[in-house]
């Protein structure tokens, strides 16, 4: 059992005084970032989800 109460303490020391937390500035520039490179991959994905239902629309136009 006191495996596990030092484990918690460790951990718990390790959070507050060996991590270093972003700014406020950083932490909106990174969810800016993310939001832009997600909108863009659900570009790209909705492009190519359309191009391929074309295709395949006009594949099975011919038959």
């Amino acid at each position: 059992m006191s495996r596990v109460k030092t484990y918690f303490q460790e951990s718990y020391e390790e959070l507050v005084h060996k991590t270093s937390w972003p700014t406020w500035s950083e932490l909106q520039k990174s969810a800016v970032l993310v939001a832009v490179a997600s909108i863009i991959i659900a570009l790209i994905i909705f492009a190519m989800d359309k191009v391929i239902s074309t295709a395949l629309e006009g594949f099975y136009n011919l038959f």
